[in-house]
C-alpha cells in the first residue's frame, strides 16, 4: 500500500520501521523522533541467510520486521507507520526495487522489496541502497547535517558512496548515483572489479582486494581477512602498513575527482577497511590533497557520527518522507 497525505504515516513524530540488510546481518529498528533527532528505541537482529538466495533473505528480513514492529508496539504504545530499507545492492530510482546486487546477496536482483513489504507489513514502503541510507541518517542527525552538498564514502568489502543535496538523496536515472567504487583509477588497470569490469578503485581499495595484495606480498603469513593485515600493521610490519596506504591512497585519488565535481561541504567516511588503523586514512587523506584543486583540497573529511546506526536512522529518514511524496513517482529523492 502506498500512503496518501491525510494517511497516520503523516504524523512526523509517529514510530517508523527501518530495516538495514546486509549480506551477513539483518538488522530491524522502530525509529522514534526524540527532540528533533531520530532515533531507534527497539531493534532486533539476526544472520541474513545469503546462502539460501533471494526468496530466503525477503522472508528473513521482513519476518525481523515484523516481529520488532509487533516489539516496538508493545513498548512504545502505538504502531510504527512507514517502513524504510537500507539493502546491499543496487535499488531503481523510484525506491521499490532491487536491480542489481553483488554475489554477497545472490538471486537478490529482481526483488520487489517495498512491493512485498507494503503487503506483508501493512504500511508504506521506501528501499535505498545502504551507503545511500547510510548518508541519508548522516544527513538527518549525523556528520553531515546542516550540510548543503555530502557525500559518503564506505570502504569495507566492497567500496560504496553516495551523494546528498539540501539533505536530500540524489538516486541518478538509474538508481545507482554516488557509486564510487567503479571510477577507475591508476594501478588498476590489469584488475578485475567483483562488478566484472577491470581498472576499478574498488579492486584496490576494498577488504578483500587489500587482503589479496598482502597474501601476495607476504606469502609466509596467515592472512584470512583485513583484520589480520591490520593487526600485523599494527605489529610494526611495514609491508601491511603499505599495503592499507596504498589502498588508501588508490580511494583517495578517486575521491578527488568526486571532491572536483560537486564541491562538497563534507565527505563522510565509513566502514571496516576505513578503520583499519591510520595507514588507510592517511593514504586517502594523502591522494585526496594532492589530487584536488587547491580551492578544495581542504575539504572536510570526517568519519561517520552515528557508526551502525546511519543506515537505519536514514531509512527511516526516507520512510518519514513517503506521505510528503505519496503524489508524485518518486519516493522524495533526486
Amino acid at each position: 500500500m502506498r500512503s496518501t497525505p491525510g494517511s497516520p504515516a503523516a504524523g512526523c513524530h509517529q514510530p517508523v520501521l527501518a530495516v538495514d540488510i546486509g549480506g551477513t546481518k539483518t538488522t530491524a529498528a522502530v525509529v522514534v523522533d526524540r527532540d528533533g533527532t531520530p532515533v531507534p528505541a527497539v531493534r532486533r537482529t539476526a544472520p541474513t541467510p545469503a546462502a539460501d538466495g533471494g526468496a530466503a533473505v525477503l522472508a528473513s528480513a521482513l519476518g525481523l520486521a515484523l516481529a520488532c514492529a509487533e516489539e516496538g508496539r508493545a513498548v512504545l504504545g502505538t504502531a510504527a507507520v512507514a517502513v524504510g530499507f537500507g539493502t546491499a545492492g543496487v535499488v531503481d530510482r523510484l525506491g521499490r526495487s532491487v536491480v542489481a546486487a553483488t554475489s554477497a546477496l545472490p538471486g537478490w536482483a529482481g526483488t520487489e522489496l517495498a512491493s512485498a513489504a507494503e503487503r506483508e507489513l501493512g504500511m508504506p514502503a521506501t528501499v535505498m541502497n545502504d551507503v545511500q541510507a547510510f548518508l541519508a541518517g548522516e544527513c538527518a542527525a549525523g556528520a553531515a547535517r546542516h550540510c548543503d552538498v555530502a557525500v559518503a564514502v564506505m570502504a569495507g568489502t566492497g567500496i560504496g558512496g553516495a551523494v546528498a543535496v539540501g539533505g536530500r538523496l540524489v538516486r541518478g536515472a538509474h538508481g545507482a548515483a554516488g557509486h564510487l567504487g567503479h571510477l577507475p583509477v591508476p594501478g588498476a588497470e590489469s584488475l578485475l572489479c567483483p562488478c566484472g569490469a577491470t581498472g576499478h578503485v574498488e579492486a584496490r581499495a576494498a577488504g578483500p582486494a587489500m587482503t589479496d595484495e598482502a597474501r601476495r606480498r607476504l606469502p609466509d603469513r596467515h592472512l584470512p581477512d583485513l583484520r589480520a593485515v591490520a593487526a600485523l600493521a599494527e605489529a610494526g610490519d611495514s609491508v601491511a602498513r603499505s599495503v592499507l596506504e596504498s589502498g588508501g591512497h588508490a580511494l583517495g585519488t578517486a575521491l578527488a575527482g568526486v571532491v572536483a565535481a560537486l564541491d562538497p561541504d563534507v565527505v563522510v567516511l565509513g566502514g571496516g577497511a576505513a578503520a583499519s588503523g591510520p595507514w588507510f586514512e592517511a593514504g586517502l587523506r594523502a591522494a585526496l590533497a594532492s589530487h584536488t584543486l587547491p580551492l578544495l583540497a581542504g575539504v572536510r573529511l570526517t568519519r561517520s557520527a552515528l557508526d551502525a546506526d546511519a543506515v537505519l536512522i536514514g531509512a527511516a529518514t526516507e520512510a518519514r518522507r513517503l506521505p510528503a511524496d505519496a503524489s508524485s513517482e518518486s519516493t522524495g529523492t533526486l
